[in-house]
């Protein structure tokens, strides 16, 4: 993905099982699990960079000492910030001898997240602008601890303002800032009714006063509490939560769409947004570490137990298939295979636009995510020129013409010419990102290696995904042209990127989407303009219906047009103009077969297709298409 796309935030949480004084003993460290938490921040730092957060519960503190606390930041290298400072005021409590590493109970008396219970966030900021306010965990206070609630998650709603509307029915006043507020106060109400239910219930059953807060620790389900606050939200979304009593949970939305992983051994219990960042940081195989399944809870009580439940319904699976083009880690096995096989689904295309001319090829990737497809694209070329290399050799053979001559001419005809010619400058990527309107410098971002491609040569460059275009027309075309091949051909490992998402990923403006721009362009060109107007009319349309059967009227756009037609008219808005460069731009996607049959298990693919999981996704492309008709700028949910 060459152009920046803000996308999926990052959970983490880490829950001790046993008391601190054992990772002091075993590890000689009282920081064992925060740092953990830091590490496993840090190896899915890729998840988000708008801000941090951590907290923290600590279990047993007595009545009137302070037991729950969070920490967050926005500044540049957030994670970095949060974490520092509060190791700066443990080293500094150290120092004092306020604390004793030695006496583990001084540091969990004395510093805030001396806890057994520990969160952390990462934040990609699609909603509620960027203040240190809106990072997360948020945080519901109450006297009770059972009815104080921390929680950070990786989802957009696409109803929230009909869940809005539900709490205002309710008598409360919700602060519209994000998503994340509204999903709190729906799961904090529910937390207050079972809170007070059981409460009465102790109170008649004349439970002593003094035992009624454990009662309601020991009796509080989370998994249950959750199943009520769920029932009607529409989206993709991944939550994780501390209760102020000690209990924790990861909860998953029914399609899977969000990813979510976890594993248990008898010292802690670890919960992430990605699986290969447990497996580091804990030392587990892919098999200890377990997927969330979708609609489903995992629960740590403040006693230990362990334990998933469903919680909802679970639903057909569209896990997204972004996070396997794109963004999560590539070291996970499983992606790191399915990315290869992305690249490798693309031979056939390359071939054709290639005419077959693999001795006058050279092959190379860009940006640095699309690394492991090349390297997937280049394994199949080569078995497709090793198969070549044995007929033609056995032909020769059979001829009795086989020399050592002619076996390199063999070789020479079908030799894979692998470069790096693509180079990100991230020192400027860095300077340029403060500042706005730096187009020209912008262009600049990518150097070049110079002096392996040769006129008559074919540049192929593999992508993992191009979204708006901007920065191929800008920047990359622009600099690869100086290469001066007879033609570069874009070869995008993702198909093409069509509506918009909103189960998490900050893609919701149709109109900057480049093929959605090529669709608009053919249309015009056949003499078939009235359809932008006639769309516009069955998408307002479409909007007055119940949420269930509102269908995607943008598909209209694209079916007079084949796949090919639409890329060759992306290809012509990605050139640049005035160029000096006479030689030719082809771009290619994958498709969406070879996507479902390089990423088996992941098989969401809405803004590629439009098929959206659930009626919200529905809503939005049919507003996402009002907005763009109407000159509107913003998010459509």
């Amino acid at each position: 993905m060459s152009e920046l796309i803000k996308h999926e935030c990052g959970i983490a949480i880490v829950r001790l099982l046993k008391p601190l004084s054992y990772y002091q003993e075993k590890y000689g460290s009282v920081l064992w699990g925060f740092n953990k938490l830091f590490l496993l921040m840090e190896k899915q730092h890729n998840r988000g960079q708008d801000g941090a957060g951590i907290g923290a519960v600590k279990l047993g503190m007595p009545p009137g000492e302070a037991y729950m606390f969070r920490e967050r930041d926005n500044s540049r290298n957030p994670i970095s910030k949060v974490i520092s400072k509060q190791l700066k005021l443990y080293n500094d409590l150290l120092e004092r001898n306020i604390i004793v590493p030695e006496f583990p109970w001084t540091v969990k008396e004395h510093w805030p997240f001396g806890a057994e219970v520990l969160i952390g966030h990462l934040r990609y900021g699609t909603s509620g602008g960027y203040d240190k306010a809106v990072c997360q965990p948020y945080f519901r206070k109450s006297p009770w601890p059972t009815r104080n609630l921390m929680l950070a998650g990786n989802f957009n709603m696409t109803n929230v303002d009909q869940l809005n509307e539900r709490l205002i029915g309710r008598g409360a006043h919700p602060i519209f800032d994000t998503d994340t507020q509204t999903v709190l106060e729906e799961i904090g109400y529910h937390l207050d009714e079972e809170h007070t239910r059981l409460y009465h219930e102790l109170r008649d059953r004349n439970v002593p006063n003094d035992e009624i807060a454990g009662t309601i620790s020991q009796k509080l389900e989370p998994a249950d509490i959750l199943a009520e606050a769920s029932r009607d939200w529409d989206g993709g979304y991944a939550f994780g939560g501390l209760i102020g009593n000690g209990d924790a949970f990861l909860l998953r939305d029914p399609h899977g769409i969000r990813p979510a992983y976890f594993f248990q051994d008898d010292e802690v219990v670890a919960m992430a947004s990605e699986r290969v960042a447990l497996m580091t940081i804990f030392e587990k195989t892919a098999d200890e570490v377990n997927e969330v399944r979708p609609g489903h809870a995992v629960v740590v009580k403040n006693t230990g137990e362990f334990y998933e439940k469903q919680v909802m319904v679970p639903l057909e699976r569209r896990s997204c298939s972004f996070e396997r083009i794109y963004f999560s880690r590539g070291n996970d096995p499983e992606i790191y295979a399915e990315r290869k096989a992305l690249g490798g689904a693309l031979a056939d295309q390359v071939i054709e636009a290639v005419h077959g001319d693999i001795s006058h090829s050279v092959f190379s990737f860009v940006p640095n995510t699309a690394e492991i497809a090349y390297y997937g694209l280049v394994d199949e070329m080569r078995r497709r020129c090793r198969q070549h290399y044995v007929d033609d050799i056995l032909q020769a053979q059979e001829e009795g013409r086989l020399d050592r001559d002619a076996i390199e001419r063999i070789l020479a005809d079908k030799w894979l010419r692998m470069e790096k010619i693509a180079h990100k400058d991230i020192k400027l990527r860095t300077f340029i990102s403060q500042e706005k309107n730096r187009v020209q410098m912008a262009s600049h971002v990518y150097d070049i290696t110079y002096g392996v491609v040769e006129p008559e040569d074919y540049l192929v460059v593999v992508d993992d995904s191009i979204v708006r275009g901007t920065t191929l027309k800008r920047s990359i075309i622009r600099i690869l042209s100086k290469t001066n091949p007879k033609k570069i051909i874009i070869a995008s490992t993702a198909p093409q990127i069509r509506y918009p998402d909103c189960y998490g990923i900050d893609m919701s403006e149709l109109g900057k989407f480049i093929a959605f721009q090529a669709a608009v362009e053919l249309n015009r060109e056949s003499g078939n303009e009235a359809i932008l107007q006639e769309i516009y009319a069955e998408c307002v349309s479409e909007l007055e219906k119940p949420a269930e059967e509102v269908r995607n009227c943008v598909k209209r756009l694209y079916e007079p047009f084949t796949d090919e037609q639409i890329s060759a008219k992306i290809a012509q808005l990605v050139t640049p103009k005035k160029n000096g460069w006479k030689g030719e731009v082809q771009v290619l996607y994958q498709t969406i077969d070879n996507l479902h049959a390089s990423c088996p298990l992941n098989s969401g693919d809405w803004y590629f297709t439009g098929d959206y999981p659930t009626p919200g996704g529905m809503a939005v492309v049919n507003r996402a298409y009002i907005y763009y008709y109407e000159k509107k700028e913003g998010r459509s949910y």
